[in-house]
């Protein structure tokens, strides 16, 4: 049907004309409506008809109001989100203009006109009145949509017809009805239950947002029986937690009710954590038998920070189970209200959701909207109308919901469920309910919020809500709710008691499943790298293709010669530090083992070493030679990241936790900017085993030197890692030579268990000349924890200095240029664990020495130092480093390069002394 096909007595071509004029780019449709009737207007003005109308005349006021009826329904839209039912306990802010029709140049006398604009609706020629009440229950009751920014016509068009079609009004059958006042039922009476028998305790309940429950039973019923989903990934805080384990995932009652108890942990190796922090995987079976596995990320307090961890894991998941297809895979975080606006995380992520690198083909972001962020009112915690206004930077779109409705909190799931499967792109639903207690169940929100509790105390819980409604309808007896809530209630109690005869809790570890195989380490486990060797014929093999430039193609003519000088190495049987790193990693994907790098500029390096991916002389065509080793080969990802450490890090851990077999990289631009991702670190690298008997395996290549470049490019701030080691929680390394990397990151690997391996890498020595192994040691061996002085000759040695990273250069020029015999040189290259036995031999190999030194780069209040003083299994040690400073350096590099003198020369003051005698 033509679209003017109603203003019959007017020429078509005209409004055309206008039309293309005004309305055809969507973004900019609300003024180009604007633009569109004005240019309408002053048309009739100059005209006693309007241009084209054909003889015989028309009703050009009532053509003047069609147009005005189309405003109208632009403006429900656009703006009828601002106008909704959708706070269950309080009043919205009053917008304006309103949707009033007399803003729209009607009046209520054409209430009862017919306009032909009602097909614009889908309701066909209709009165006013009617479609006012179409657009109405559309858009203005307990679900609001914000969408009409979005650019792409077909998806406004998608939505525009879901949701106008359908009025936004739920179509359960009886039988959804029922489960959903079953997963009611379970939300509520749970929460009821755990208030009576554990009164005062914490548990951070999800009392006025229950209908969360039902929201997420929908996503994993419709998803899995209707939509090809078989794995969900969730990521929340810990307001509702307990409820989702119980409720969603399955956790046994039993087990929780325990945690309440506050016994000791079965396993002496954890500390384990609260109980509203802890992770869980299961598999449940959809009411049409269909299996779909549920992963709920352990997360800590810090809001938000899950997100980026569990869409790593989404991430892997989609890859290595489902061969890249991300249909298969439903991300779901769950977000408060007050955290989803000011923690700048969420702001990252979202920039993530579509990049090549860490898309999972869109999220569902459930906010749960308690409209108060502890005790801080929601006016007082964002500047933005919309606490999920940050979805609007993707042009996402955002569904409001009446957290009391029940239905059309599925509904609204159902449709973003939809949307996403479609689109691949991220939904928000904005659930609005209440908070029934203070920030946890022993405070008093009254003291902050005295109106708003006023009210929620008087409100009746979703579950009573929906009951009633169910019974209004018909649609079930008194009886069957009464014996729902009675069951529960019974069976909670059972298991109450069943879980008074556990002595001790037990943490079990999410993803167990994707760990078989892996042991966590065993006293001892670190005393002796395993071997990482490889044949240096395989090692030639892989370096050939390395150095390859395919038929046809030509590159930039430095790339060229970069080719060239690792072709020239591998002849002369020597490696430098970058071809050591891109050896080790052909060697893991011929082994069978993926490998995965991402950082600000890890394609080609920081400093122009690594040259991991290529661009062709006369195009943006992109080679990568690491995937062109071999048939079959492991899969290989490198991509430059966005300019975020916290996202993305927390990105990389959570893949990690999913692949145990894969080698994870995340490379700092510099090593000082890792302090970005401190919350990542803090929380999840360096306490995650302990806390929730999780392993993972992520490596940190952390670029750190003091060359004289200031305080924000020398540090990565290494006595910060080494202040939380303890028990081989992580592996930290400062190696000093291309193999002994190369080892490292093959042992990563090669270990039966996985730890956290944290590498401070170089800078200057990546061109050192003397910075070279052989192939030969790549070839054999492990990786040397201690490195001894080969030069040295034990009994004559006075002087014993150990040392780690570029220092030990600069040492070792000083050492030849005094030509000194009296002082060895040994480089502890695994600062954690400590290799402790291996520091035992050497100083026993050096017993005649008088002077036992540790000296670094660093201030003597940074850097190893303060670990070492701990740590050293020697009885005495001094410090030689740069003085105690609050900043990391200096920013003279006049005054850097004359500290860095100090330290040698207070390294080497016995043979200075001994020199300047002799002369």
């Amino acid at each position: 049907m033509d679209k003017y096909a109603y203003l019959s007595n007017v020429d078509s071509a005209w409004l055309d004309d206008l039309y293309q004029q005004y309305l055809k780019e969507p973004s900019s449709v609300e003024s180009g409506w604007a633009r569109f009737f004005e240019g309408f207007e002053l048309a009739r003005t100059d005209h006693d008809v309007l241009p084209g109308v054909r003889s015989g005349g028309g009703d050009t006021e009532h053509i003047r109001k069609e147009f005005n009826v189309l405003a109208l329904i632009n403006g429900y839209r656009t703006r009828g989100h601002l106008f909704t039912d959708t706070n269950p306990v309080r009043a919205r802010r009053t917008y304006v203009p309103t949707l009033a029709i007399e803003n729209f140049g009607l009046a209520k006398a054409d209430l009862s006109t017919v306009f032909e604009a009602g097909n614009e609706i889908g309701i066909g020629a209709a009165s006013l009145e009617r479609i006012i009440e179409h657009l109405e229950v559309t858009y203005c009751r307990s679900i609001g949509v914000e969408y009409r920014y979005i650019r792409d016509p077909e998806k406004v068009r998608w939505l525009q017809e879901r949701m106008e079609g359908t009025r936004n009004m739920p179509d359960f059958s009886l039988e959804d009805k029922k489960e959903i006042l079953f997963k009611l039922n379970q939300a509520v009476v749970f929460e009821k239950f755990l208030g009576k028998k554990f009164i005062g305790q914490k548990r951070f309940s999800i009392e006025g947002g229950e209908t969360l429950i039902p929201a997420l039973d929908w996503v994993i019923e419709h998803g899995g029986n209707e939509l090809g989903i078989s794995d969900v990934v969730i990521g929340m805080a810990h307001r509702g937690r307990l409820n989702v384990l119980a409720n969603t995932l399955n956790k046994t009652y039993q087990s929780i009710f325990g945690e309440f108890e506050g016994k000791d942990y079965d396993d002496a190796l954890v500390e384990g954590d609260v109980k509203y922090h802890m992770g869980y995987s299961s598999t449940v079976v959809t009411n049409k038998k269909k299996e779909v596995h549920l992963t709920l990320c352990p997360n800590p307090s810090h809001l938000e920070s899950v997100g980026p961890v569990m869409q790593g894991i989404a991430r892997a998941i989609i890859e290595h189970d489902h061969a890249f297809d991300d249909s298969k895979v439903c991300p779901i975080i769950i977000h408060g209200d007050a955290a989803i606006a000011g923690q700048g995380v969420v702001y990252e992520l979202v920039q993530m959701a579509n990049l090549k690198a860490y898309s999972t083909g869109g999220t569902l972001h459930i906010v749960v909207n308690n409209q108060v962020g502890f005790t801080t009112n929601y006016i007082d915690g964002r500047s933005s109308t919309y606490c999920t206004d940050v979805g609007k930077v993707t042009l996402c779109p955002v569904f409001h919901v009446n957290g009391d409705d029940v239905e059309a909190v599925c509904l609204a799931m159902e449709m973003a469920l939809e949307y996403r499967q479609k689109f691949k792109t991220d939904v928000f639903i904005d659930l609005l309910g209440y908070r029934r207690h203070g920030h946890n169940e022993g405070d008093e929100p009254k003291f902050t919020q005295p109106l708003l509790y006023k009210a929620i105390s008087s409100h009746p819980d979703p579950r009573s809500i929906y009951k009633e409604k169910l019974l209004q309808s018909g649609d079930i007896e008194a009886d069957l709710a009464k014996e729902m809530e009675q069951q529960f209630k019974e069976m909670l109690q059972e298991r109450l008691e069943d879980s008074r005869q556990i002595d001790k809790s037990t943490i079990t570890p999410f993803l167990a499943g994707r760990w078989n195989g892996f042991e966590r380490p065993a006293n001892g486990a670190f005393d002796e790298s395993p071997a990482t060797g490889v044949p240096v014929k395989t090692l030639k093999e892989i370096g050939k293709k390395l150095c390859e430039v395919p038929e046809g193609k030509k590159f930039f003519s430095k790339l060229e010669r970069i080719l060239k000088d690792r072709e020239r190495m591998l002849v002369e049987g020597t490696v430098d530090w970058g071809l050591a790193e891109l050896l080790a990693y052909g060697s893991l994907l011929v082994d069978g083992h993926p490998v995965r790098m991402t950082g600000q500029d890890v394609e080609r390096g920081t400093f122009s070493h690594r040259h991991a991916v290529v661009k062709m002389e006369d195009s943006e065509e992109e080679f990568i030679h690491l995937k062109h080793i071999r048939p079959k080969q492991a899969l290989l990802q490198i991509y430059n990241s966005l300019l975020s450490e916290y996202a993305v890090l927390g990105f990389e851990y959570g893949y990690a936790f999913a692949t145990p077999n894969a080698l994870t990289i995340w490379e700092a631009q510099f090593g000082d900017f890792v302090n970005g991702a401190q919350i990542i670190l803090d929380q999840y690298l360096c306490a995650a085993e302990e806390k929730w008997k999780a392993m993972n395996g992520t490596v940190l290549l952390l670029p750190h030197g003091y060359e004289g470049q200031g305080a924000e490019h020398s540090s990565a701030r290494m006595e910060r890692f080494l202040s939380s080691c303890a028990e081989g929680n992580m592996q930290v390394v400062n190696c000093t030579t291309p193999a002994n990397f190369f080892h490292v990151l093959r042992r990563q690997v090669a270990w039966p268990f996985r730890r956290p391996l944290v590498v401070f890498t170089p800078k200057s020595l990546l061109r050192h000349q003397k910075c070279v192994s052989t192939l030969e040691e790549l070839g054999k061996g492990r990786f040397q924890e201690v490195i001894d002085d080969g030069a040295a000759d034990p009994k004559k040695v006075d002087t014993l200095v150990f040392c780690q990273g570029k220092i030990y250069y600069e040492l070792l020029e000083k050492k030849e240029e005094l030509g000194t015999d009296t002082l060895a040189i040994v480089r502890v290259e695994q600062l954690h664990p400590l290799p402790e036995a291996q520091l035992k031999q050497v100083l026993a190999k050096y017993k005649q020495a008088e002077r036992h030194v540790w000296v670094q780069e660093e201030p003597e209040n940074m850097g190893a130092w303060p670990y070492m003083s701990m740590c050293f299994p020697g009885e005495r040690l001094e410090v030689v480093a740069r003085p105690r400073s609050a900043a990391p350096a200096t920013g003279s590099a006049q005054r850097s390069a004359a500290q860095q003198k100090a330290i040698i020369d207070k390294t080497f003051e016995k043979n200075l002394k001994r020199a300047k005698a002799r002369a």
